[in-house]
């Protein structure tokens, strides 16, 4: 039963000691959720709106306690190439791209996978914490983006 469970309606900075959750990348985009460490804490996560939670931030409990975020390791793909050229065609297609000097990473999507080979690009399956880059007109998601 969630009524009975410690409840985070705030998000803070997290500090050295706080127990953690490790949450992949969409599982940090989030308003309401039940989640539980790997000890065993569960608690409610009840924010007034859709919050994009990074790693380094904490969930505020209402017990006082906190529960830091980290990024949890995930299928990835690095990708190498023409770098510019398949930076357009990932933003094109409104996919996260974390970008980095001499590659890009995208969360692991065969049909993606797919059209950036047919680019000539050099894909790399790997697994880690994925931390894209954020929107143009502020930190973390862009949300709310239309073409209409």
């Amino acid at each position: 039963m969630t009524d009975s469970l410690p409840s985070a309606h705030e998000i803070v900075s997290a500090e050295p000691g706080d127990p953690v959750i490790a949450l992949n990348y969409e599982e940090r985009l989030l308003r309401r959720k039940r989640l539980e460490t790997p000890d065993g804490e569960a608690f409610l996560v009840d924010l007034p709106a859709v919050r994009d939670v990074q790693p380094g931030q904490a969930f505020l409990l209402s017990t006082g306690g906190r529960i830091a975020v980290q990024a949890a390791d995930q299928a990835l793909v690095e990708i190498r190439g023409d770098l510019p050229r398949l930076a357009w065609h990932i933003g094109n297609r409104h996919t996260p791209c974390q970008i980095a000097g001499d590659h890009l990473v995208i969360a692991a999507d065969h049909v993606l996978e797919a059209m950036l080979e047919g680019l000539g690009a050099k894909l790399t399956a790997i697994t880690g914490p994925f931390a894209p880059e954020g929107g143009a007109y502020g930190h973390g998601r862009t949300m709310g983006h239309s073409h209409d």
